[in-house]
């Protein structure tokens, strides 16, 4: 960041600031990069603060671009927001084969669908959104880079002390949703090939700012007096801002066969620690049920550290920026991570 880190963030106008400051390496990556870039599924968590950066590093490469965020857009207020941002909206159901079909042509395209809680309920959907429709974007889109978002979960639970799974690990993914995961990557890889265009596989593990992700759901269960489960004893987080970034430089390093990167964050967390941390914070007590498993899903993000330098901010700045937050009480969503879950079941 150009500038010093606050002490504390202010209100939703300075975080969403805050998550689209681009650094100068996604600067530099949309130098590179020519064209317009449209984002598919960008109505979701990350989708606004990517767009939005998407659109503050092109403007300070001095590149003129199209920026195009496409989602149902159910909420008008996101609407008005990417228009405030500079970016264009598109309307639709990406699982409508003709609204597919009637996107721009654009030479870079950011993926970023996908269906992971509900599984256990719909299968088949879960199924469609993450296997099914890749297929129909990589036909539209046949002649376009593209990086599409994946998950750490295509990995399996590793030992706790493995540093975490890197990138040339094979692919053992536990529970239905993981195996469409796998199945996302692999539609990817194969029109990849087929296409001859670039690609990236982005395996993001887990991205937080305030108000959601693995750092806030610990926080309001501490806050709340709520016994902390240490079955799933340890994780790694990243600052969205930096997973953003990230995502726009490997977007740069697309190829065939697809370039692969773990983005997260570089300290792999005790849960019982991390809650500790809060409980002080907090000014309160916390206690814990059950024993932490010798196992857990962790990632290896130190090749894309090494590529596009470590996250600006650290494990501790982000649990001391969500703690102020919460006892202010500052906005949150109803979305849990469920990092918890051993099983694969969402």
């Amino acid at each position: 960041m150009s500038e010093p880190l606050p002490e504390s963030i202010r209100d939703e106008e300075q975080l969403e600031e805050l998550l689209s400051e681009p650094t100068d390496g996604a600067v530099n990556a949309l130098k590179q990069v020519q064209g317009d870039i449209i984002l598919l599924g960008a109505g979701g968590k990350m989708g606004p603060s990517l767009a939005r950066m998407v659109r503050r590093a092109s403007d300070a490469a001095g590149t003129s671009r199209r920026v195009i965020a496409v989602s149902r857009f159910s909420n008008e207020q996101l609407l008005e927001k990417f228009a405030c941002f500079g970016v264009e909206t598109i309307s639709g159901d990406l699982l409508n084969e003709e609204f597919v079909d009637s996107l721009p042509n654009v030479p870079n395209v950011i993926y970023m669908t996908g269906a992971k809680f509900g599984t256990s309920g719909d299968a088949s959907l879960t199924w469609a959104m993450n296997v099914w429709l890749p297929s129909l974007v990589c036909r539209k889109y046949r002649e376009s880079r593209i990086a599409a978002f994946s998950t750490g979960n295509v990995y399996p639970l590793v030992p706790i002390d493995s540093g975490g799974s890197v990138e040339s690990d094979p692919l053992e993914p536990v529970g239905e949703y993981a195996n469409t995961a796998v199945g996302r990557e692999r539609m990817f890889t194969y029109f990849c090939n087929r296409h001859q265009n670039p690609t990236t596989l982005v395996r993001l593990n887990y991205s937080v700012e305030m108000r959601y992700g693995v750092l806030v759901d610990l926080a309001k269960q501490v806050l709340a007096g709520n016994p902390i489960d240490l079955s799933m004893g340890f994780a790694n987080v990243i600052w969205q801002a930096d997973a953003n970034a990230m995502t726009i430089q490997a977007l740069a390093d697309a190829s065939t066969p697809p370039y692969i990167v773990n983005v997260a964050g570089p300290e792999i967390f005790s849960t019982k620690e991390v809650c500790e941390r809060y409980a002080e914070l907090f000014e309160q007590e916390v206690t814990f049920v059950g024993e932490p498993a010798q196992t857990a899903l962790l990632n290896n993000g130190s090749q894309g550290h090494q590529k596009y330098g470590k996250p600006r901010v650290s494990l501790d700045q982000l649990q001391i920026w969500i703690a102020d937050w919460l006892k202010r009480d500052g906005t949150t969503w109803s979305k849990p991570t469920h990092f918890e879950v051993r099983d694969g079941k969402f």
